[in-house]
């Protein structure tokens, strides 16, 4: 017998609280440590040569993921930057001539000029993680949204960027949730999923 819809809804925004609360505790040093730590380990993603990635610009006190994307930029990789849009996200490209624009929740966004990108990988952040790669988000949907359309079109790598403090024991799902195919943290890099091999 599942849970009713109220009852994960509730149980999810219970585990959000807590987990974001151990993030937000975190001293100021450990967060500096932790996104040089997700930079170091770009090679052990094992991105194909080539590949689009999206990351994200981080809010609030989110792991930053921009020392990684730096490092995969160098190795070749064209950047691109999700941007909310109905009905799901949107990705725009992201290089060092791309003009950012605020959009909302502190966060920014590549401008329309900035051409829209399909990526073949995503950078996912996340309010927590369990360890059979379900991701709870902040509750709007965006990734689950813009992974189902993707996926229209062929497979996308999905890697969920956070602290190793995030980890729950059990993420609820519903039909609409999309896994993640790995999990990277300060502490390493997870795989869930070997049957995505982009």
């Amino acid at each position: 017998m599942t849970a009713a819809p109220t009852a994960i809804a509730d149980l999810k925004e219970a585990l959000r609280e807590q987990a974001l609360g151990r993030r937000a505790a975190l001293p100021p040093t450990r967060r500096i440590e932790a996104g040089l730590a997700l930079a170091e380990a770009a090679e052990v993603l094992d991105i194909v040569p080539g590949a689009v990635v999206s990351g994200f610009w981080p809010i609030r006190d989110e792991i930053d993921p921009r020392p990684l994307m730096a490092r995969l930029q160098q190795a070749g990789h064209q950047l691109c930057l999700p941007v909310v849009r109905k009905p799901h996200m949107i990705f725009r490209r992201l290089d060092r001539e791309t003009r950012l624009v605020p959009a909302g929740f502190g966060t920014v966004e590549p401008e329309e000029a900035s051409p829209e990108l399909r990526p073949d990988v995503l950078l996912v952040p996340l309010a927590a993680f369990d360890r059979r790669g379900g991701r709870l988000g902040y509750g709007k949907g965006h990734y689950d949204t813009a992974i189902a359309a993707l996926e229209r079109l062929g497979p996308v790598r999905r890697i969920g960027l956070a602290f190793s403090v995030q980890e729950v024991d059990h993420v609820p799902t519903e039909p609409h949730d999309q896994p993640l195919e790995a999990i990277l943290t300060e502490a390493g890099y997870r795989r869930f999923d070997t049957s995505v091999d982009t």
